[in-house]
């Protein structure tokens, strides 16, 4: 667990319909951040069903979903819940903070 925000970008790099990853200063916990219509998500950037990165796949703009690359599996990137198969496990959602014109996530898993 991180008590350490760890800073994604200025709020002007991460437009509506983007995604960024980075890693949690603490943990060194993969994070991918959303831009969904101006709020902002956090995922592991990890699929539950295969260990890959979500962030290869493709964000869903309209749904608010991201897709795995590797075989498909889709999540909702607002409360991290699998959508279909084959996946079937949430990947983990982090928390995420709008201040100073930045964007900051952690890794808040215990």
């Amino acid at each position: 667990m991180s008590d350490t925000w760890t800073f994604v970008c200025p709020t002007s790099q991460l437009l509506p319909g983007e995604m960024k990853t980075v890693f949690d200063e603490v943990t060194d916990v993969p994070i991918v951040i959303f831009n969904y219509d101006g709020m902002f998500y956090a995922l592991e950037d990890r699929c539950s069903h295969e260990d890959f990165e979500l962030s290869s796949g493709s964000f869903d703009r309209t749904e608010g979903s991201i897709e795995c690359l590797l075989h498909g599996a889709r999540f909702d990137i607002r409360t991290g819940q699998a959508l279909c198969a084959p996946a079937h496990l949430p990947v983990a959602k982090f928390p995420v903070k709008h201040e100073n014109d930045g964007i900051w996530t952690r890794d808040d898993r215990s």
